[in-house]
């Protein structure tokens, strides 16, 4: 995941084009983007896959405020997963599987936006708001534990790096890598047994698909 982070910011310093001593680089129209955009999330991280859905709503050429909603699984760092004979996964002292569910609200900052082309637009983002985690029994199936599912209530919120792709003014398409962190003021949930987390997120690579309007 570091890598990935690392590759994301090195992105905007490829596409910069060397100017030669003394030549003037013509001016450049920047492109109007419609003010709307909603779209899906699919999101992955060392806990597994996610997926959500998000609107932005831009306020200038460069600042975007959005919203966000999301599902995903955590797990405890600690866990260590076991296969047996038949491909059967076994996770000893595995109690409950933990899902997240954040509500964000946020800010959007374009980077570099006079010396790159729009078909790459970088930016920075953070967002932060209520969070719903809740856990499910790990000794049930998967679908039916959702039945004995338990709901706690905290704030959580994350920054990001990311960039837009092409110059197509209906279609989004985006990454971004964002560090969540959700922080419980009591204590906590339990993925292991007797193993309490206060605290919970990590890096998630995202993928943005959306349109604009």
């Amino acid at each position: 995941m570091k890598k990935i982070l690392f590759a994301i910011i090195l992105i905007p310093f490829l596409s910069l084009n060397a100017q030669k001593i003394g030549e003037m680089a013509p001016e450049r129209t920047p492109q109007v983007f419609p003010l709307r955009t909603w779209g899906v999330d699919f999101m992955f991280s060392e806990g597994g896959f996610g997926l959500g859905t998000f609107f932005r709503y831009r306020l200038s050429s460069t600042l975007t405020a959005f919203t966000d909603i999301s599902i995903s699984e955590s797990k405890d760092q600690r866990e260590v997963e076991y296969f047996d004979y038949w491909g059967n996964k076994i996770v000893p002292n595995k109690k409950n599987r933990v899902f997240l569910l954040p509500l964000n609200f946020g800010l959007q900052q374009r980077l570099f936006s006079k010396t790159l082309a729009d078909n790459l637009r970088p930016y920075v983002n953070f967002g932060a708001g209520p969070t719903m985690v809740f856990t499910t029994p790990y000794e049930k199936e998967f679908f039916s534990s959702f039945s004995k599912a338990h709901a706690k209530y905290t704030l959580g919120g994350y920054v990001g790096i990311g960039a837009n792709f092409g110059s197509d003014k209906s279609n989004l398409v985006g990454i971004n890598v964002r560090y969540y962190m959700i922080h419980f003021f009591d204590e906590g949930v339990e993925s292991l047994e007797n193993r309490y987390q206060k605290t919970l997120g990590g890096f998630f690579l995202t993928i943005n698909i959306g349109m604009m309007y």
